[in-house]
């Protein structure tokens, strides 16, 4: 049996840009990403509205009835497949007795700790516009971590999943688009020490970003493994 959860979008209402992106190595939602099995489990009514641009109580609501639902099936941890349900983490993970982690921004006070105080972790996100202080504070960051956050949103290729998600992207575009803003967020704030990927979407590029900046780059995998670790799903020894 599966004992990682991972909450996704319901079908149907995904950008054409993002489903592209499942198929890639690493993507949060292609299970071939894990050395070990996951348990997918689709939300009805989770999509960019109502998880980025208006994150809905009552979606928050139904995930803390899956959530309860899961830990009685014997599921051991549960995530999710976007980094903006880190506003509904203090919920989840209090409406249940079994580990919760929302988004990879709770590796940052992690990422901040090993660069010290006076270097700073570089947050690339989905929507830089739409990432709150709400969901910062809701993964433990603080105003001292000054983390610099580098939105996508304003990518020409990456904006489809806003402005056109009917429409595909250009993979060599795209990819581009990811890797120019590390490369200038690195360039305008020589201070960042390492980055965390919010988007769960951005793992299969993590190793270009780690090889070009050589910098320490957290992401989903690195989040949803260390928890694997914790609960022996898988052993480095």
């Amino acid at each position: 049996m599966e004992k990682i959860a991972i909450l996704r979008w319901e079908s149907g209402h995904v950008p054409q840009g993002l489903m592209q992106l499942e198929q890639l190595p690493g993507n949060s939602t292609n299970p071939a990403s894990y050395p070990f099995p996951v348990k997918l489990v689709e939300v009805k009514g989770a999509n960019t509205d109502t998880v980025i641009l208006h994150p809905s109580q009552k979606l928050l609501e139904d995930m803390i009835q899956l959530a309860k639902e899961l830990e009685k099936e014997g599921v051991r941890a549960i995530t999710t497949s976007c980094g903006f349900n880190a506003i509904f983490q203090e919920a989840l993970a209090n409406a249940v007795k079994i580990p919760v982690f929302t988004s990879s921004l709770l590796q940052v006070p992690f990422a901040q700790a090993l660069v010290g105080r006076d270097r700073a972790v570089g947050v690339i996100t989905a929507s830089a516009s739409s990432l709150s202080e709400k969901h910062l504070r809701a993964c433990g960051i603080t105003d001292e971590m000054h983390p610099i956050v580098m939105g996508l949103e304003n990518a020409p290729e990456w904006s489809k999943i806003f402005d056109h998600p009917d429409d595909s992207f250009d993979m060599d575009l795209v990819t581009e688009e990811i890797l120019n803003v590390a490369r200038q967020g690195v360039k305008d704030h020589p201070e960042i020490g390492a980055i965390v990927l919010e988007c769960t979407d951005l793992p299969p590029f993590a190793r270009r970003i780690r090889e070009e900046l050589d910098i320490p780059v957290f992401d989903f995998n690195s989040m949803i493994g260390h928890v694997a670790m914790a609960l022996s799903l898988v052993k480095l020894y």
